[in-house]
């Protein structure tokens, strides 16, 4: 059976870093005025940090095909189902502004 690579130590540490990093970025963001941009920032962030702990800290990264591809397809699947919400969502605060 072949041997399959993980991460060192060293590499946990800085992935915690940034991380910790993100958080720290998160509450400055939060206290910063963007206007309509605060929540794009708030989900880059978030999305940035989901993204390292479900590669490293969940080994996705080192995994077969078949498990990137079931991380793939969760994805996929929250995609859609932000669009589809965003769908009803989006009119209702248009017809508010007007």
């Amino acid at each position: 059976m072949a041997e399959h690579s993980h991460p060192t130590p060293k590499l946990y540490a800085v992935i915690v870093s940034c991380l910790f990093a993100g958080t720290i970025l998160t509450v400055f963001a939060a206290t910063w005025e963007l206007h309509i941009f605060n929540p794009i920032v708030a989900l880059v962030i978030a999305t940035t940090k989901a993204t390292l702990v479900i590669l490293y800290f969940m080994h996705v990264r080192y995994s077969s095909r078949l498990t990137k591809l079931t991380v793939a397809a969760g994805f996929f699947w929250l995609l859609i189902l932000i669009s589809l919400s965003l769908t009803d969502y989006i009119p209702r605060i248009l017809q508010l502004l007007r």
